[in-house]
């Protein structure tokens, strides 16, 4: 498996730490599928992969904030970048200073803008499988009668349909782009409907490789799903590639099927640890200790995702104080810490270059542009100790109260729930085992099996 060097540490395998390099080649290989039996490898060829960067933080701290600072930032430093907003709250507009609609706008020079919206968002995919059915004839017309305009939002239908559009302008899974695909962009910038509502599309690919397994398992194994499992594959196939690109599975049985599938997946999971393909930053308001508390606790849980965190900001509309500056950096330690002053973003239209070029924003420039090279100060998520047997589990904002352990798969894995997610960790052969016992330190679980 080939990696970058943070994602290669995350793992646990010790290699050198890759130089520093400017705003201007911030820029990696893109990961594609493997010809062996390996899903995951560093592609050869000189295209060049997208960069996708979140904010997670309390409500009100300055989430929309921390995302156009850092949307500017990279644009001026000459990458093409987009912002993508999910909600309907306009700061981002007053921000730019520019009507941000449900089709990408040029709001500056290399800086284009989107809003998310689920009600047009569901009726491509739904013409697409219009589309295939009236090739396939397996509906019999039925889903022609289907009118998209008609159809509300459901609940999970915002994150579903965020993770796809997403996926078309990263492509994390690395499913051949279709003709029609968005123009590529170097760095793109989400700013979600919540953090809540980001962690579960962070955690998606991982979480659903365990449902993909009992699919399969109920596709191959009973006689409804014999029946129906190829004809709806075939569905989803076809409608993948009718805007233009073959079929994806073309030519392949369904074993091969779930199986690629589950290789997507599994790609799709290590971009979400590499940081040089996925920057996630902790957000609060340096004045507020409720924030601070908040944000650590979203620490944890993107850890709980699947995620890693590459650094905090603090935005504040006021005078930064030594005492509050001091305080987050002990509390969000070994992450790389910065202060974003909107203090200057009062006035319309803003100054972004004064902004910007200002000695109390140079940390938080630097941090964005330096953090992927920044693999020291990454906490490894999950340590192994074979002599001892024990299991250490970085779990930031959290207390031993909140973790639950479950052990299903007779000690072969542990099962961690905690942040209302859960996380399945494989143990290896040597410690494999019955959990004997925990204790919490220093923000860690540590586990002795038995």
């Amino acid at each position: 498996m080939a990696s970058s060097p943070c994602s290669s540490l995350l793992l646990g395998v010790p290699i050198p730490i890759a130089h520093y390099q400017s705003p201007s080649r911030l820029r990696v290989p893109s990961l594609a599928m493997a010809a062996s039996s390996d899903p995951i490898t560093t592609s050869s060829s000189s295209e060049e992969s997208t960069k996708l960067i979140t904010f997670l933080g309390k409500g009100g701290s300055g989430k929309t904030t921390a995302a156009v600072f850092a949307a500017q930032h990279y644009a001026m430093a000459g990458l093409n970048t987009c912002l993508v907003i999910h909600s309907q709250d306009t700061t981002a507009d007053y921000l730019l200073n520019c009507k941000i609609g449900n089709s990408q706008v040029e709001c500056d020079k290399n800086l284009s803008a989107v809003r998310l919206k689920t009600t047009k968002m569901l009726l491509e995919p739904l013409n697409r499988l219009k589309q295939a059915d009236a090739k396939l004839n397996l509906s019999q017309g039925s889903l022609e009668g289907v009118v998209g305009e008609e159809l509300g939002v459901l609940p999970a239908m915002d994150s579903i349909f965020s993770a796809f559009s997403l996926e078309r302008l990263v492509g994390f899974l690395g499913i051949t782009e279709p003709k029609n695909q968005p123009k590529k962009f170097d760095i793109v910038i989400y700013d979600g409907i919540s953090s809540e509502e980001t962690l579960r599309i962070i955690g998606a690919t991982s979480k659903a490789r365990l449902y993909l397994k009992y699919l399969r398992h109920l596709a191959e194994k009973t006689d409804l799903g014999r029946l129906a499992a190829p004809s709806l594959l075939r569905l989803v196939d076809e409608a993948m590639s009718i805007s233009g690109n073959r079929p994806y599975f073309d030519g392949t049985m369904s074993a091969e099927i779930w199986e690629s599938l589950d290789e997507l997946l599994v790609r799709g999971s290590f971009a979400f640890l590499n940081p040089q393909r996925f920057g996630c930053f902790l957000v609060m308001d340096p004045n507020n200790p409720t924030s601070d508390s908040s944000a650590l606790r979203y620490w944890g849980c993107t850890i709980q995702a699947g995620g890693q965190v590459s650094g905090a900001f603090g935005v504040t509309s006021q005078q930064l104080n030594a005492e509050s500056m001091d305080r987050v950096k002990k509390i969000f330690s070994p992450l790389p810490s910065a202060f974003i002053s909107s203090m200057a973003m009062r006035n319309s239209p803003i100054a972004w270059n004064r902004i910007l070029e200002d000695s109390v924003n140079e940390d938080a420039r630097h941090l964005l542009t330096s953090f992927a090279s920044q693999c020291s100060n990454i906490t490894l998520p999950v340590k192994f100790d074979s002599k001892r047997k024990l299991v250490t589990l970085f779990m930031p904002g959290f207390d031993k109260s909140e973790i639950k352990l479950y052990q299903y798969r007779g000690g072969s894995e542990l099962l961690v729930e905690a942040g209302d997610q859960r996380r399945a960790i494989p143990l290896p052969p040597k410690i494999q085992g019955k959990v004997g016992g925990a204790k919490f330190i220093d923000r860690n679980l540590v586990v002795t099996l038995l």
